[in-house]
């Protein structure tokens, strides 16, 4: 494609050259299964090097709150490539979340969590699940836009953009696509959230449709999640936004054995994290029980994404294996059917002994089959006419009586505006509102122009200047009312870009 990313190469560098990898031990079991791991991929014969990288506990503690130094934005800018064991961030306020910074700041758009029954060697009740679930890993709830307004009301801000929409959507039918998947499940709640959820159905079906070769569908993030725990096996590929895909592959995860089996990659345009799904487990640090299997899965898909296929499937079946010849870890033995329980150490040397094995019955690994390649257009935005129509102001009130606030703002100048409608929490109380409906302190009052007009029963908004809104929240806060915010109504080539309220 003109103009595209190239975010998985089929050759990441000339295979003489080892790749340097930025290396974050991590806190709590973080070293112990990261040193498995390496062990593992070196005599696995992966070529790569390694530049460790401070992040995590101790960075936060010695006063960064970010949990990352200035040192390893260096060397992560200079590699491209991070794998990240699990980090904990310590109790208290002031601390944020790294995964969070890195992922947004290094532009980390895809989080890509590929799930498959391991039955029978781990426990499952879904022998035939094979799933991965892409995650759209930068906005959403994510970008934590969080305002009190009242003393009741708190919110925050759901973001969800079409660049966004565009990039992950994308990558989920370019992956299908190079990993030979079969179907694309869209995840989304647009039966509420018409313009948000709504915006990421749209897209997924306008790029769906340039993929004739992989079935598509979408389904309500609800009744999706139900079927998911219900019947995984129906379940290919599925893409989502930010929160449902948090949830989603945790719930893959956990139904296809242990959260702690996962790996996980996070895949930018110039940069990739390759990490364990699970938390540091602290309470377990330094026991020599802890199971590396989370983090070498990531580094399995860490390999693939530099060019090291080969060596990513000659690790995974070694894995396979390993798990076949019933060699657990404690946290997925099972009395009776695991024939040897084994510490981080054993575990480790009992995969690097069975490289160059395949698995007899668990699928083997096939990653070097697949092309390897996924590319991503550059975003080019289509300009649209923008009409402004009103405004939605939002106003404090420590009342409960519609009719009393909504009689109050009829009184006064609206600088050739007329109050449409007030809604509480989403719900129309004013005209005509519901007495039985709770009110709180967070009123929004919907302001449009007087020239405005019904034609076939369908409200035709009158076009506002903005100097009216300005001498509207002037004249309120004379009045005494107090403004909390304000959302303006505009319209995008004709097509309405606002909700209305319930009941309306």
């Amino acid at each position: 494609m003109e103009n595209s990313e190239v975010l998985h190469p089929k050759s990441y560098k000339r295979i003489n050259q080892a790749t340097t990898i930025a290396v974050a031990e991590g806190d709590g079991i973080g070293p112990e299964i990261m040193r498995a791991t390496l062990n593992i991929l070196k005599a696995a014969g992966a070529n790569i090097k390694t530049e460790p990288i401070e992040v995590g506990q101790q960075v936060y503690l010695s006063g960064n709150s970010s949990g990352i130094t200035e040192e390893s934005w260096k060397t992560i800018s200079k590699n491209k490539v991070i794998l990240k064991a699990p980090i904990t961030t310590p109790q208290g306020k002031g601390y944020k979340s790294l995964n969070v910074t890195l992922r947004k700041s290094l532009g980390l758009f895809s989080n890509v969590r590929p799930v498959s029954s391991l039955h029978p060697y781990v426990h499952t009740n879904f022998p035939e699940m094979d799933i991965v679930v892409i995650r759209e890993n930068e906005e959403d709830l994510y970008a934590g836009i969080e305002h009190r307004q009242t003393e009741d009301v708190v919110q925050c801000l759901k973001l969800i953009t079409r660049p966004g929409c565009e990039k992950i959507v994308r990558y989920a039918f370019e992956y299908a696509r190079a990993y030979n998947r079969k179907k694309v499940t869209c995840m989304v709640k647009d039966n509420i959230m018409k313009l948000t959820d709504g915006l990421f159905h749209t897209v997924f079906k306008e790029i769906a449709a340039e993929y004739s070769d992989i079935e598509s569908n979408a389904q309500i993030i609800d009744i999706g999640s139900a079927k998911i725990a219900a019947s995984p096996e129906n379940f290919d590929v599925i893409v989502t936004s930010n929160l449902y895909g948090d949830i989603i592959s945790d719930i893959v995860a956990e139904i296809g054995g242990s959260v702690g089996m996962a790996g996980s990659a996070n895949v930018g345009k110039n940069v990739a994290m390759f990490e364990a799904i699970h938390g540091s487990a602290p309470d377990i640090a330094g026991k020599k029980i802890a199971n590396p299997s989370g983090l070498l899965n990531g580094a399995i898909l860490m390999l693939a994404h530099i060019g090291q296929a080969e060596v990513a499937d000659k690790i995974k079946n070694a894995w396979l294996t390993t798990l076949e010849d019933g060699i657990h870890t404690a946290d997925v033995y099972q009395k009776g059917k695991s024939t040897k329980k084994v510490n981080t150490e054993e575990f480790t040397e009992a995969v690097i002994e069975r490289l160059g094995q395949t698995p007899k019955n668990l699928t083997p690994s096939t990653i070097s089959k697949g092309s390897g390649t996924i590319t991503i257009p550059e975003y080019h935005r289509k300009e649209s006419e923008k009409q402004l129509l009103g405004t939605d102001v939002f106003i404090d009130w420590k009342g409960s009586d519609p009719e009393e606030i909504g009689n109050a703002l009829n009184q006064i100048k609206a600088h050739n505006l007329t109050l449409k409608m007030i809604t509480n929490r989403g719900v129309k109380v004013f005209p005509n509102g519901m007495k039985e409906t709770y009110c709180t302190d967070h009123w929004r009052c919907r302001f449009i122009s007087k020239q405005s007009t019904i034609l076939e029963k369908s409200l035709q908004y009158g076009e506002v200047e903005y100097e009216q809104i300005i001498n509207l929240l002037a004249t309120l806060h004379q009045e005494g009312f107090d403004v909390i915010k304000t959302e303006n109504l505009y319209e995008f080539d004709g097509q309405r870009g606002f909700s209305l309220g319930q009941g309306e």
